[in-house]
């Protein structure tokens, strides 16, 4: 069963060298997926999982995780602005608790608050269709999500 982490500092020592990272942007209907290099340093945004159920999703996510050789689970969480959490914040820890159940490789959570977003402004600033846009914005808010936790444990290791 793999361990859950609070913490950014704990998670980067939980981790085995030499693996890549997983992002996730977690959606009512869909999964955005970003991995990072063996380096962790960058985030690129892979694909967005349509949802279905919970067993049908992390059975496609565990794919990928072992194609890929995946170290560790960047999971985006939806705080409110304010900070505080509310019911897509649970569903997202309930979420990482279901998918600890299922792989041994530490998971951690990113505050995703302003990824969406900043996601949006740059397809917006690339000229992307508005249909390219709804295809692309949960693996590209994924990939934000993973580079802020990257940046954070780069940061981490270089103290």
């Amino acid at each position: 069963m793999g361990e859950i982490y609070e913490d950014i500092e704990a998670f980067a020592g939980a981790l085995a060298p030499g693996h890549a990272l997983v992002g996730l942007d977690l959606g009512t209907a869909t999964i955005g997926v970003a991995v990072s290099d063996r380096l962790l340093s960058v985030a690129s945004p892979l694909e967005t999982i349509r949802r279905k159920k919970f067993g049908v999703d992390a059975a496609a996510l565990l794919e990928i995780m072992a194609a890929r050789e995946i170290g560790g689970v960047v999971l985006g969480l939806p705080r409110n602005m304010d900070g505080s959490e509310g019911p897509r914040a649970q569903s997202t820890r309930a979420f990482a608790r279901n998918l600890a159940r299922l792989t041994e490789v530490p998971i951690t959570f990113w505050d995703e608050r302003l990824s969406t977003v900043a996601a949006e402004r740059a397809l917006l600033e690339a000229d992307t269709t508005r249909k390219r846009r709804a295809e692309v914005i949960d693996h590209v808010a994924a990939g934000y999500i993973l580079q802020g936790a990257l940046d954070r444990m780069k940061h981490i290791r270089q103290a």
